[in-house]
């Protein structure tokens, strides 16, 4: 492990892992149902797109830039899957060509950002909407629902009370984890972020990279709809609408900054599993959607607030301890 990986796990990424887990326990004391095995497993599965799509959003954000179209290009490959399904395509071929129209959505992404040279800001939030809108056109308001159910049972299914598809998203989370932290493209990410003339002068191709990072980043959210999909077995047009949110919150309160150049996966993925509690406890205290979504917005607006007061905090203590430091004593300063 590296020592910029064990400093950053002992700072914010470990504060939230603590709190986590003590949220985790808490929950399972005091609210009624939380600590079933039944609870765990679909608590489990309301995180696995979450924390699919976070995976990318991760790079892209440490890079300082951000994709807000991920829900609509998860909704639109999920439309695209169930028309094609209709049409009598076998599921087998269908489920790679949604992936890689979600790694095309991802490439229109990065050519306007890295090309074009638009912020992704406000690039990814005219594709949100643009993707969102061709999923309707290309499904309308009806749905798909009599997906195979041999692809459907696995996806619901479990192993030792685990989710089958909790599988391959810890080896995707180990991968991603060991491409960002122990490689130099990962080290190329957090240079782009940190300071992106620096970042060029140094050689990487910042322009290529932030490009396949929103190709992968658009590859996986059609992976999560593919999986939205089969999970609920249904296709529709406005499947995932609004995930976009709790993933960049489960982001930014995993410690990733916004203004690029900080983060651990490790944090990340804490984010998303304390996210995925609240939303989990709410539910079960039969708390309404809006009000979830206004718990979501929270989250987000703490997770971009404290980090940077806590960073506030401490450089202030720092510059006053450097001042504290140059200050002589008097008594020496006399017996000289």
């Amino acid at each position: 492990m590296s020592g910029a990986l064990k400093s950053r796990l002992a700072s914010w990424d470990a504060a939230v892992i603590v709190v986590t887990a003590v949220v985790l326990v808490i929950a399972s004391v005091a609210v009624e149902n939380f600590g079933t095995g039944r609870n765990f497993t679909f608590l489990l599965l309301d995180l696995l797109p979450i924390a699919l799509v976070a995976l990318p959003m991760t790079f892209v954000i440490v890079t300082g830039e951000i994709d807000l179209s991920v829900a609509s290009t998860l909704g639109l490959t999920s439309a695209v899957m169930g028309s094609l399904w209709d049409s009598g395509l076998t599921i087998d071929s269908i489920m790679p060509l949604c992936v890689v129209l979600g790694a095309v959505l991802g490439a229109v992404n990065g050519f306007f950002v890295t090309v074009l040279k638009l912020p992704s800001l406000a690039v990814t939030i005219g594709t949100l909407a643009l993707y969102r809108g061709l999923a309707f056109v290309v499904l309308g308001d009806s749905a798909v629902a009599d997906f195979p159910r041999a692809y459907t049972s696995w996806v619901t299914g479990t192993l030792g009370g685990v989710p089958n598809v909790l599988i391959p998203l810890v080896l995707l989370a180990v991968i991603f984890g060991l491409v960002l932290h122990a490689t130099p493209a990962g080290r190329a990410v957090f240079a782009a972020g940190g300071g992106e003339l620096a970042a060029r002068f140094a050689g990487i191709r910042t322009g290529r990279l932030k490009f396949w990072l929103y190709v992968t980043s658009g590859a996986v959210a059609g992976l999560a709809g593919v999986v939205w999909t089969l999970r609920y077995s249904s296709a529709r047009a406005d499947n995932g609408f609004g995930l976009e949110l709790a993933v960049v919150a489960a982001v930014l309160l995993g410690g990733v900054s916004i203004f690029g150049g900080k983060g651990t996966l490790p944090g990340v993925l804490a984010g998303v599993v304390l996210l995925a509690t609240l939303q989990n406890v709410l539910r079960l205290r039969d708390v309404s959607n809006e009000a979830l979504n206004i718990v979501t917005g929270v989250l987000l607006i703490i997770s971009v607030l404290l980090p940077n007061i806590v960073s506030s905090a401490r450089a202030a203590i720092r510059r006053r301890r450097g001042r504290s430091s140059r200050i002589p004593d008097p008594v020496l300063a006399v017996s000289e």
